[in-house]
């Protein structure tokens, strides 16, 4: 029986407000966010999670002070790891890995050191390649566990933004708000934003939310009906890629049409959902006087979902390979000969 580990990557946030600061300076601290020299990151890194730890604890006590998003990690994790463990001829062991708070590389690498696997497998549970995200995720592992000297055969599941559970998962519970409307609303697919700097040296990202959307709108058969892609989120001064939520709440409001609005880039609930969504940007909606805003919920702990992340797991085990995508004939951010699951 071989052992394989597979390592869940996700962003992280605060277990309290004592972390929320020490977070906040982790996250801007990456390279991959600041692209700037040392001393020179690390300063500004200081000087923003100072400036923004205050904001940023309102937020987190509008969902009981703290993120929930490793609680619901753990839940995506177990139920990953019952439903693959039925292998005579593997044994699998699912490890969390957070970016920016516990637990981070430098807590789970000597975990999987300890556990000895066979085989390592990397998956981001970011549907959707950015250097930002799963790119920084994995590089920070290889860098970590090569400082361990954890030397095993890993493979990398990069992205995977038209996986057919995946986009299944989405359609089933964006079919159920539809239900739920009595008018005919627009459908807005709402993703965390980037700056366009990012998109135009060659990040995949916004290509791959538009790959998500498009499959989804097909799945439901939206093809007679109103949808468009947003972004939320935005910070700091530098042009981002748009249109923004803010614009398209308006431009509902001045159509007089209803909104649903379905996060497309987050797999769990977290501060971008449950308070800039259900909060904020449902307090402009009224202002707008919008004529109804729903929100549907992450994929979280979804059959489909899972079923998503337990096949890819599967075909991983043939995949001679480093790294995978699903992405069809889109080119690999990872790999120029990356192998398709399409």
């Amino acid at each position: 029986m071989k052992k394989r580990a597979i390592i869940l990557f996700n962003l992280g946030g605060p277990n309290n407000s004592d972390a929320v600061r020490p977070f906040l300076f982790n996250l801007f601290n990456d390279p991959a966010i600041i692209n700037v020299p040392n001393p020179m990151r690390w300063l500004i890194a200081k000087l923003i999670s100072y400036k923004r730890s205050p904001i940023a604890k309102e937020i987190y006590n509008e969902i009981g002070g703290k993120s929930p998003i490793l609680e619901l990690t753990q839940q995506q994790a177990k139920a990953l790891e019952l439903g693959i463990n039925n292998d005579p001829e593997n044994e699998f062991k699912v490890f969390i890995v957070m970016r920016y708070w516990h637990p981070m590389s430098m807590d789970v690498v000597p975990n999987v050191k300890k556990y000895n696997p066979d085989e390592i497998l990397l998956l981001p549970l970011y549907p959707h390649f950015s250097s930002t995200t799963s790119g920084s995720s994995i590089k920070d592992w290889h860098k970590t566990a090569k400082k361990a000297g954890l030397k095993k055969l890993t493979k990398i599941i990069c992205c995977y933004p038209t996986e057919i559970n995946l986009i299944k998962a989405h359609s089933e519970l964006l079919q159920k708000e539809i239900k739920k409307s009595n008018n005919n609303p627009r459908i807005l697919f709402s993703a965390h934003g980037l700056p366009k700097k990012i998109i135009n040296k060659g990040d995949p990202y916004q290509a791959h939310i538009e790959k998500t959307a498009l499959a989804i709108a097909n799945e439901v058969k939206l093809k007679n009906k109103d949808w468009s892609i947003c972004y939320q989120s935005r910070v700091g001064p530098l042009e981002w890629i748009g249109p923004s939520l803010d614009e398209e709440l308006t431009r509902a409001s001045n159509d007089n049409i209803g909104v649903i609005v379905l996060p497309i880039a987050f797999v769990s609930e977290h501060s971008e959902t449950l308070v800039e969504l259900d909060i904020e940007y449902k307090k402009l909606a009224m202002d707008l006087k919008i004529p109804t805003y729903q929100r549907v919920p992450a994929v979280g702990t979804n059959v489909n979902f899972i079923a998503s992340l337990i096949q890819m797991v599967r075909n991983s085990i043939s995949e001679t390979k480093d790294k995978s995508s699903n992405t069809g004939s889109r080119i690999c951010p990872l790999d120029r000969s990356c192998h398709s699951y399409d």
